[in-house]
Protein backbone atom coordinates (compact mmCIF):
# COMPACT_ATOMS: atom_id res chain seq x y z
CA UNK A 1 0.00 0.00 0.00
CA UNK A 2 2.74 2.64 0.92
CA UNK A 3 4.80 1.65 -2.34
CA UNK A 4 1.26 2.24 -4.62
CA UNK A 5 0.80 5.55 -2.28
CA UNK A 6 4.36 6.69 -2.93
CA UNK A 7 3.44 6.23 -7.02
CA UNK A 8 0.58 8.52 -6.83
CA UNK A 9 2.59 11.14 -4.83
CA UNK A 10 5.88 10.72 -7.34
CA UNK A 11 3.17 10.80 -10.77
CA UNK A 12 1.66 13.69 -9.61
CA UNK A 13 4.45 16.02 -8.31
CA UNK A 14 6.39 15.00 -11.75
CA UNK A 15 3.61 16.98 -13.08
CA UNK A 16 3.65 19.43 -10.53
CA UNK A 17 -0.10 18.43 -9.24
CA UNK A 18 0.58 19.16 -5.82
CA UNK A 19 -0.94 22.80 -4.84
CA UNK A 20 -4.08 20.74 -6.46
CA UNK A 21 -4.23 17.85 -4.11
CA UNK A 22 -5.27 19.27 -0.84
CA UNK A 23 -7.77 17.30 1.05
CA UNK A 24 -11.26 19.42 -0.10
CA UNK A 25 -10.14 18.65 -3.86
CA UNK A 26 -9.13 14.96 -3.19
CA UNK A 27 -12.38 14.35 -1.18
CA UNK A 28 -14.37 16.40 -4.53
CA UNK A 29 -12.55 14.00 -6.85
CA UNK A 30 -12.93 10.82 -4.70
CA UNK A 31 -16.72 11.59 -4.93
CA UNK A 32 -16.65 12.02 -8.48
CA UNK A 33 -15.07 8.56 -9.12
CA UNK A 34 -17.41 6.52 -6.73
CA UNK A 35 -20.20 8.03 -9.00
CA UNK A 36 -18.83 6.98 -12.13
CA UNK A 37 -18.71 3.61 -10.78
CA UNK A 38 -22.13 3.96 -9.46
CA UNK A 39 -23.08 5.68 -12.98
CA UNK A 40 -22.31 2.14 -14.49
CA UNK A 41 -24.95 0.24 -12.88
CA UNK A 42 -27.46 3.31 -12.22
CA UNK A 43 -30.02 1.47 -14.40
CA UNK A 44 -29.23 -2.46 -14.53
CA UNK A 45 -31.32 -4.74 -12.36
CA UNK A 46 -30.10 -6.49 -9.67
CA UNK A 47 -29.45 -9.43 -11.78
CA UNK A 48 -27.54 -7.67 -14.64
CA UNK A 49 -25.34 -5.89 -11.93
CA UNK A 50 -24.12 -9.41 -10.46
CA UNK A 51 -23.31 -10.24 -14.26
CA UNK A 52 -20.96 -7.15 -14.80
CA UNK A 53 -17.58 -8.46 -14.92
CA UNK A 54 -18.98 -11.26 -17.67
CA UNK A 55 -18.65 -9.04 -20.31
CA UNK A 56 -15.33 -7.15 -21.20
CA UNK A 57 -16.44 -3.43 -21.69
CA UNK A 58 -18.18 -3.52 -18.44
CA UNK A 59 -15.79 -5.35 -17.09
CA UNK A 60 -12.73 -3.06 -17.82
CA UNK A 61 -15.25 0.19 -16.94
CA UNK A 62 -15.63 -1.15 -13.90
CA UNK A 63 -12.07 -1.92 -12.84
CA UNK A 64 -11.42 1.67 -13.95
CA UNK A 65 -13.75 3.12 -12.31
CA UNK A 66 -12.83 0.82 -8.49
CA UNK A 67 -8.78 2.01 -9.29
CA UNK A 68 -9.35 5.56 -9.77
CA UNK A 69 -11.57 5.37 -6.65
CA UNK A 70 -8.72 3.93 -4.64
CA UNK A 71 -6.25 6.07 -6.16
CA UNK A 72 -7.52 9.09 -4.57
CA UNK A 73 -8.38 7.41 -1.51
CA UNK A 74 -4.72 6.80 -1.34
CA UNK A 75 -3.73 10.17 -2.29
CA UNK A 76 -6.38 11.48 0.50
CA UNK A 77 -4.87 9.20 2.90
CA UNK A 78 -1.26 10.57 1.94
CA UNK A 79 -2.29 14.20 2.22
CA UNK A 80 -3.73 13.92 5.58
CA UNK A 81 -1.55 11.48 7.31
CA UNK A 82 -4.18 8.54 7.34
CA UNK A 83 -2.86 4.99 7.96
CA UNK A 84 -5.36 3.54 5.90
CA UNK A 85 -5.19 0.01 6.82
CA UNK A 86 -5.08 0.91 10.37
CA UNK A 87 -8.32 3.46 9.89
CA UNK A 88 -10.14 0.37 8.28
CA UNK A 89 -9.07 -2.07 11.00
CA UNK A 90 -10.09 0.55 14.04
CA UNK A 91 -13.63 0.77 11.99
CA UNK A 92 -14.18 -2.98 11.59
CA UNK A 93 -13.56 -3.27 15.14
CA UNK A 94 -16.01 -0.65 16.23
CA UNK A 95 -18.58 -2.09 13.84
CA UNK A 96 -18.29 -5.46 15.92
CA UNK A 97 -19.04 -3.90 19.01
CA UNK A 98 -21.70 -1.78 17.52
CA UNK A 99 -23.12 -4.78 15.90
CA UNK A 100 -22.91 -7.93 17.58
CA UNK A 101 -23.79 -11.53 16.19
CA UNK A 102 -26.79 -12.07 17.39
CA UNK A 103 -27.31 -14.44 20.64
CA UNK A 104 -24.17 -12.56 21.72
CA UNK A 105 -23.88 -10.82 25.48
CA UNK A 106 -21.72 -8.33 23.54
CA UNK A 107 -23.89 -4.68 23.88
CA UNK A 108 -25.00 -2.82 21.01
CA UNK A 109 -23.07 0.67 21.56
CA UNK A 110 -24.24 3.55 19.41
CA UNK A 111 -22.23 6.17 18.60
CA UNK A 112 -22.43 8.92 15.38
CA UNK A 113 -20.83 7.30 13.13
Amino acid sequence: MALLQRRLADFAAARGWEPYHTPKNLAAALSVEASELVEIFQWLTPEQSARVMEAPESAHRVTDEVADVLAYLLQFCEVLGIDVLDALAAKIERNELRFPVPGTSTPNRHSSE
